[in-house]
């Protein structure tokens, strides 16, 4: 039994649609940014460290080094760089006002210091879930909690060797209604519970959804206990965007997809009260991160760091 409640509190826990949202808004779609890949300058010649994104709690940012150096943050492993000297990094929902990145490579180092914003976050209640969603006590839907806990596990491990996180991310649907904020402590049926680490917008049953960037599907599962419809794309280096509750997937494990490709439709699949995509995003199987902040961040980390390399 020890062992079944590891596996139970490392699951990708499931969203829900906010019964009564705080702020509820509609954002406009970010425009999709035309890079030409012919002007993009060579990594440095020589050590050296930039980074640029969104230095926030539960932000990711780009690093640009020299090619395959060792990068830490706070001291922390964190990845290596490519071979054109790009590294994504991130910062968790508790992260401190400061943030130390070092590149190491060839016996040289690099070090830069960032600020990173502090974030206020609400308590969601939500209640009238079923019980066994919740708590389940059944030894078959534990059995299957198992499974599906071995399955997103070996998911979250891949780190393909792509730069999909270049593309700079666009919203995976059109329109709708934020119904729930990455980071925001949940009460389900009364009881406290980890944050929420999904971004949800409530729209219709069928509402196709969209690669936010390039990337490589490593997982596609139709029926999970928890999350229903479900996929996983690694956009490079391990950072992977999630889609929950979808009612129809269109791609399987393997296929890789470019930005802007359907990979199937909004439902209220698994663990859900409504029709609503519950998107997250998580680096490196270690990194919960907030996807709604890399629409902006990874775009204008690019622009920032090309400019920079000019």
């Amino acid at each position: 039994m020890r062992v079944l409640a590891g596996a139970i509190a490392v699951l990708l826990a499931a969203c829900v649609a906010a019964e009564a949202p705080a702020a509820p808004e509609t954002p406009t779609p970010a425009p999709v940014e035309v890079v030409d890949e012919t002007n993009v300058p060579p990594p440095p010649a020589r050590m050296a460290l930039t980074c640029a994104g969104a230095f926030t709690q539960g932000g990711v940012a780009l690093c640009r080094t020299v090619p395959n150096a060792t990068i830490s943050v706070d001291g922390a492993a964190s990845g290596q760089s490519d071979a054109e000297g790009w590294v994504v990094i991130g910062f968790t929902r508790e992260h401190g006002a400061r943030a130390q990145v070092q590149a190491r490579a060839g016996g040289e180092s690099a070090v830069q210091n960032y600020d990173i914003a502090p974030r206020e976050f609400d308590i969601q209640r939500i209640n009238g879930l079923p019980p066994q969603t919740v708590n389940p006590t059944d030894p078959a839907v534990l059995e299957r909690i198992q499974r599906d806990t071995a399955l997103k596990q070996t998911a979250f491990r891949s780190t393909a060797n792509i730069e999909g996180f270049l593309d700079g991310f666009i919203r995976p649907v059109e329109g709708g209604v934020v119904t729930g904020s990455w980071g925001n402590q949940r009460v389900l049926n009364g009881e406290p519970r980890d944050p929420h680490f999904g971004y949800d917008i409530a729209v219709p049953t069928g509402t196709p959804i969209r690669a936010p960037a390039a990337g490589v599907v490593t997982l596609a599962e139709p029926d999970m206990h928890f999350e229903g419809g479900l996929v996983f794309i690694d956009h490079g280096q391990g950072l992977i965007t999630m889609y929950l509750h979808m009612s129809r997937l269109d791609v399987r494990a393997g296929d890789t997809v470019e930005q802007g490709q359907v990979i199937g439709a909004v439902g209220s699949s698994g663990r859900a009260t409504g029709p609503h995509l519950c998107w997250r995003m998580k680096l490196r199987n270690t990194q919960n991160l907030d996807p709604s902040i890399a629409i902006d961040g990874l775009a204008q980390a690019r622009r920032e760091l090309l400019a920079a390399n000019q």
